[in-house]
């Protein structure tokens, strides 16, 4: 190899190797912002102190983040982002579609919000008013729905549930497993899922949809 190759090589991997410190130092602010919201609360999250733990000044995270709600979007969309990842491999290995996949997926999700409590504030309750998800950030919460609304159009076909749950089934189910994440988290935060008083009453309230909506015979 010439001198001109090998300095070819080297000039194309530096911007390789700042790319990559870019996206470790990025990710690590992020995983500091949630250090943050889970001892402070979500709304308690400030660049001044997530730049003290880093050990920078708060001006150099503007380098990688020109704002608070900045990092809050993405910090949502990563979250979505594992939360969707969660739900999908639990459907896929319930072994049956339908209500048995919604169940799995559901679960799955309740178990992963009490998992990372910081995040799930984030995403599914409105801890900061003035926070809108960008449209990037929403579109694995958009994959999410369409899932959960693939599992009811399954369970439709498959004479689990009637038809009128192809309406608003999937929105049921949704205020079935948030009302159940809201009252884990308000009342029982550091009990996984499947524990206490509340998560464990998930499975029976899932039952409320083939009553809701019966098969025609």
């Amino acid at each position: 190899m010439d001198a001109r190759t090998d300095t070819s090589a080297s000039g194309a991997s530096r911007p390789d190797r700042r790319a990559r410190r870019r996206q470790e130092t990025i990710e690590e602010i992020l995983d500091l912002s949630v250090e943050v919201m889970t001892e402070h609360g979500v709304n308690g999250l400030t660049l001044a102190e997530v730049a003290r733990r880093l050990g920078v000044q708060t001006p150099s995270l503007y380098r990688y983040f020109p704002s608070l709600a900045a990092v809050y979007d993405a910090l949502f969309e990563r979250g979505m982002r594992a939360h969707l990842q969660v739900q999908r491999q639990a459907m896929a290995a319930a072994g049956e579609p339908g209500l048995p996949a919604l169940i799995a997926g559901l679960h799955a999700s309740g178990r992963w919000a009490l998992e990372n409590q910081a995040l799930a504030q984030l995403m599914f309750w409105r801890p900061v008013p003035s926070f809108e998800p960008s449209t990037a950030a929403m579109e694995p919460s958009e994959e999410m729905v369409a899932l959960q609304k693939h599992a009811i159009e399954d369970a439709v076909e498959a004479g689990q549930l009637g038809r009128p749950a192809l309406d608003d089934g999937a929105y049921i189910a949704a205020v079935l497993i948030k009302g159940v994440m809201t009252q884990a988290m308000a009342n029982e935060p550091h009990l996984p899922w499947g524990e206490g008083r509340f998560s464990p009453t998930f499975t029976r309230l899932m039952q409320l949809l083939p009553a809701l909506y019966p098969t025609q015979p």
